[in-house]
């Protein structure tokens, strides 16, 4: 089989798994006028019409579900016995798609992109950051990241760092008007920065403490889907923001945003890498979890309090 014929292959997988030649033309790094091309071209070779588009929707023909369901194990063979190479090369190689939410990716990569792109050069990384919850079978993706809260059952978890928690913060201005809140439910006195989900649902505020969950709905006129928005509107006296303490790290030092409830957020130790169970784990995945479960924890330094009482019940 000629180099042309398999790249054919390959595109017609990506836009059957996507439904979609755009979304395919993505994973590809081609124009999807590449895609259209390369379709046209593998029907006309094949003799058989596979897919049929229409201007909202991609499906396959019969035929094209049962070509799609006799390719897919062979080019999972093939993308095995390519990787099986890796043990003859210095480092990995080939191309990792990783899907990770906004909130956290510079969290999880901050310390790992410049080792592995110094220590394995023929790596290539492609992580996308959103906090749209996805399909990365469908997506084309070798694995995502998520908290275990939101995994499938289907996947392979391996848990990494670092740790993380969320705390509340508001600014000096915002603590000058009422005093801050010695429990969650002193939070209905409160203004709240309010955190809407890509899928338009809204983030609940979540607290612990000695064995006691509690979830708190804030309100307030504000609502966000952006961490470093929120902590903006923290910073400008809008209201209390529930944030990654990392994202708020440089104001909780400089005094400009403080901190409380501080006894009621726990730290987060449940980050996971995931990928489908019948995956083969190719070289270029697992030197990057090998990375990202050997970070150390985070430094973190003691902001100024509020006052000088204790912040909580």
């Amino acid at each position: 089989m000629r180099g042309s014929e398999l790249g054919e292959l390959s595109t017609f997988l990506a836009v059957a798994r996507h439904r979609s030649f755009r979304k395919a033309a993505t994973e590809r790094g081609v124009a999807a006028s590449a895609i259209s091309h390369a379709i046209r071209n593998l029907e006309e070779r094949i003799g058989v019409r596979l897919i049929q588009r229409t201007t909202r929707s991609v499906t396959l023909t019969d035929a094209g579900e049962r070509y799609l369901a006799d390719l897919t194990p062979a080019f999972e063979q093939i993308t095995k016995a390519q990787d099986g190479l890796n043990a003859f090369r210095a480092t990995p190689f080939g191309t990792v798609r990783i899907n990770v939410p906004t909130s956290i990716a510079p969290f999880v990569f901050r310390d790992v992109l410049g080792r592995l792109v110094e220590e394995s050069p023929g790596l290539r990384l492609d992580i996308m950051a959103t906090d749209r919850l996805i399909d990365i079978v469908e997506e084309g993706f070798d694995a995502g990241i998520r908290f275990g809260e939101v995994l499938s059952r289907d996947m392979v978890a391996v848990r990494i760092k670092p740790v993380q928690r969320l705390i509340v913060v508001g600014s000096p201005d915002y603590f000058r008007s009422r005093p801050p809140p010695q429990h969650p439910r002193d939070l209905g006195q409160h203004v709240g920065i309010r955190y809407r989900y890509p899928s338009g649902a809204m983030f609940d505020w979540r607290f612990e403490r000695n064995g006691e969950v509690l979830t708190v709905v804030v309100d307030g006129p504000v609502t966000l889907d952006d961490q470093d928005l929120m902590i903006e509107a923290a910073l400008q006296g809008c209201g209390l923001a529930y944030v990654w303490e990392d994202r708020a790290r440089l104001h909780l030092e400089a005094g400009t945003l403080y901190r409380c409830l501080e006894a009621w957020c726990p730290i987060k130790d449940d980050l996971f890498l995931y990928y489908p169970s019948r995956r083969h784990v190719s070289g270029g995945l697992r030197v990057l979890i090998d990375e990202l479960k050997s970070q150390g924890p985070l430094r973190v330094r003691e902001p100024p309090l509020v006052n000088d009482q204790p912040n909580d019940r």
